[in-house]
């Protein structure tokens, strides 16, 4: 957003045709519409597309980003909307920084988010550093969530429509990255109004459905993945009651997640049995009743901070938490036990909650966006 009158639209002095920003182009809907309308307002915009796995196997699966398929929807809405498209080849980058370890952390019995670790590592790390080399001013992206201007600086906002909100996804952005990135879209009120926009320049993705699940999963069975990324990674074990019993076996821990429920092979209990625990070094899986998914104390790492004070500065800071995308933020007290590590006391017990996923800071009252870090214990 302008700072001032004296700004354009992206926030700097000078002229759209003088402001160059590179827009990361997936080939969806969003993207695109962020490349046409800052092409149309004027600036001097490079469209940039990661090819981040195999074209032969891309082009089969419909729903994914960054594959064949949308390479070429990005390079049609650059023709049509006649500024340059470029594709450059992150298969390795992506696999080591995102693919490799999303194995491994299956592998240890953890649930992983591998889009947050794209964003991070990949798109804003990797990319942005391309986009300086390219003399851009700025890079933009279709994410939905919003950059305002704060007292100490660019501040991470929750986006307008709740429903697109993308922050859980986004958490680990730095405020040196946040500085440099722009978010178009975060304003808007839904995703019906994205469309408008696509259908007023005439974009040939207008209808295009979003992207679903993970880009590199096809059909979302993350077993056969692993399967194929760690051969042998599905060996059997036991599936245990918390009380000790043993109830059955199981064809690997990484067929599993904490909370699960249905496909566990051990009917006629009377009560239903829910995964609480994936113990990956005994390849056991431990079950128990539904009140054994409760936590209330959750262990993070990796914290990025995005406040104005020095995150151990404090004691402890009052925030609102998420601990899944799908669920709104619950009051909890953030204990700093380092520069970059924490305990989150939560007010409600959450079930569920797994080592590998995220837990993101939220301010208790308005849409600001604190950081957050990676659930190491729970």
């Amino acid at each position: 957003m302008p700072l001032d009158a004296r700004t354009n639209s992206l926030g700097f002095a000078k002229a759209p045709a003088d402001t160059r920003v590179v827009v990361a182009m997936s080939g969806g809907v969003d993207s695109s519409v962020v490349a046409a309308e800052l092409a149309s307002e004027g600036y001097d915009v490079v469209g940039v597309t990661l090819q981040l796995y195999d074209h032969g196997a891309a082009l089969a699966k419909k729903g994914a980003c960054c594959a064949g398929r949308d390479i070429h929807d990005a390079r049609r809405v650059a023709e049509a909307m006649g500024f340059p498209h470029y594709v450059l080849d992150y298969e390795n980058a992506f696999r080591e920084a995102v693919i490799d370890e999303f194995a491994d952390s299956y592998l240890g019995g953890a649930t992983p988010v591998p889009c947050i670790r794209c964003n991070e590592r990949v798109k804003f790390r990797d990319l942005l550093e391309t986009a300086k080399d390219l003399d851009a001013d700025c890079m933009a992206t279709g994410h939905y969530i919003r950059r305002e201007a704060g007292p100490f600086g660019p501040e991470l906002h929750r986006a307008t429509d709740p429903v697109r909100d993308q922050s859980y996804f986004l958490f680990s952005t730095t405020a040196e990255q946040l500085d440099y990135l722009r978010f178009p879209l975060g304003h808007l009120e839904t995703k019906a109004q994205t469309r408008a926009l696509a259908a007023k320049h005439g974009l040939p993705v207008v209808d295009k459905p979003d992207s679903q699940d993970i880009c590199f999963v096809p059909n979302g069975d993350y077993a056969a993945v692993i399967e194929k990324l760690r051969p042998g990674a599905g060996e059997p074990g036991k599936i245990v009651h918390v009380d000790g019993r043993v109830l059955g076996r199981h064809d690997g821990v990484i067929r599993y997640t904490i909370g699960q429920r249905r496909g566990l092979g051990i009917g006629g209990l009377a009560d239903p049995l829910y995964v609480v625990r994936l113990e990956a070094d005994t390849r056991r899986v431990v079950v128990g009743p539904k009140s054994e998914l409760a936590t209330r104390i959750v262990t993070v790492a990796e914290v990025n901070w995005l406040g104005d004070a020095p995150f151990a500065s404090r004691d402890a800071w009052t925030l609102g938490v998420k601990v899944r995308s799908t669920k709104p933020p619950v009051e909890a007290v953030v204990r700093p036990t380092g520069p970059t590590s924490a305990t989150v006391e939560l007010a409600v017990p959450e079930e569920g909650v797994s080592p590998g996923q995220a837990c993101v800071f939220y301010a208790p009252q308005g849409s600001r966006v604190f950081g957050g870090g990676w659930i190491v214990r729970r």
